[in-house]
């Protein structure tokens, strides 16, 4: 095990949202099950805790960035701070929708309609953004959702105004689209693995790479898939299971989508001002974690006296064969004049 290789590709702001998403999401499923009896207020803490890691972490990327003007300098410095400060945009009018939200539910004074509208507006900024994360080759997996979901969005705040009475699954249909193409994507990334495990010319690195998106892919998608089946049956009253039982394989998406932040790469240096990758930071914050990150673990086979004699008969001989196949070649003799 060498703890510079694990965290090498790890991207810390993937792991906080993944796990603030999924710690709420089975509190949120408890409260719906009355099996427990806080607050919504309370419910929701995992998203205040990441709200205020984003908001204190561009507040001091910022600080540092008006502070010491010559870090505007690095590589790339303007279009990392640009996108903090659009990320930070998007998360405050984010944030807006989630209080509308929990006020909603404890009180019940607000329509709906008004409480979705900070993230239809978010889904419709956000196809701009993704055009300019694109240009600039940044990551936009948040802006994505909404963009993709904005018709989503609407849908449901009319469905739960009760100003339309279709059944959930047809309330679903954009969603359905969706997953659809994500079924597509999955299986191409399936038949695009295979193809690497059976080309001679493809590295082991590049199989290992294809086999790993492949699961995780299928790992993320399919639980979904199965969520939002369970939850439109649910709504419906098809059928009669506790919510817990409903987001439980959302339980295994937000598990893949943890395990693979730590290869996800990428990831803003602004933020906290750390202006460098997590891993050269972290082990520069900690000097203890330096020494062990230098120490790799391995665990290979002894061998005994027998075994090595053995090998070292097999290599001679192979060299010995290698010798007898070289080409001879004759002795020219070039003579030189006096």
């Amino acid at each position: 095990m060498n703890l510079q290789s694990l965290f090498k590709d790890f991207n810390p702001s993937k792991f906080v949202v993944h796990t603030c998403l999924l710690i709420f999401i089975a509190l949120f499923a408890l409260r719906l099950d009355q099996a427990v009896t806080w607050s919504y207020w309370c419910v929701f803490t995992p998203i205040w805790v990441w709200k205020t890691l984003v908001i204190a972490g561009a507040t001091i990327g910022s600080y540092i960035w008006w502070r010491y003007p010559h870090f505007r300098l690095e590589s790339e410095a303007y279009i990392h701070y640009k996108s903090m400060l659009i990320s930070l945009a998007l998360h405050l009018i984010l944030l807006m929708f989630e209080l509308l939200v929990c006020d909603k539910l404890e009180s019940g004074r607000h329509l709906w309609i008004l409480v979705f509208i900070p993230l239809i507006f978010i889904s419709i900024v956000s196809i701009a953004v993704c055009i300019w994360a694109v240009k600039h080759d940044r990551s936009f997996e948040l802006e994505l959702f909404c963009a993709v979901n904005v018709l989503q969005f609407i849908f449901l705040a009319l469905r739960l105004d009760q100003f339309i009475h279709w059944s959930w699954e047809v309330v679903f249909v954009p969603l359905w689209i969706v997953m659809c193409l994500s079924l597509v994507g999955v299986l191409y990334t399936i038949i695009f693995a295979g193809i690497l495990l059976r080309t001679p010319e493809v590295n082991a690195h590049q199989r290992r790479k294809g086999f790993q998106s492949a699961v995780g892919y299928t790992f993320l998608v399919i639980p979904i898939l199965i969520f939002q089946v369970l939850l439109a049956n649910k709504l419906d009253n098809d059928i009669t299971i506790t919510y817990i039982a409903v987001v439980s394989p959302l339980f295994v998406s937000f598990v893949t989508l943890i395990l693979m932040s730590f290869s996800a790469k990428g990831g803003n240096r602004w933020w906290f001002g750390i202006r460098k990758d997590f891993c050269t930071f972290i082990l520069g914050a900690c000097p203890l974690l330096q020494e062990y990150a230098n120490i790799a673990y391995h665990s290979e086979r002894r061998t005994n006296g027998v075994e090595m004699q053995q090998t070292e008969k097999r290599e001679h001989n192979v060299l010995k064969k290698a010798d007898l196949l070289k080409p001879v070649l004759p002795i020219i003799s070039i003579e030189m004049p006096d």
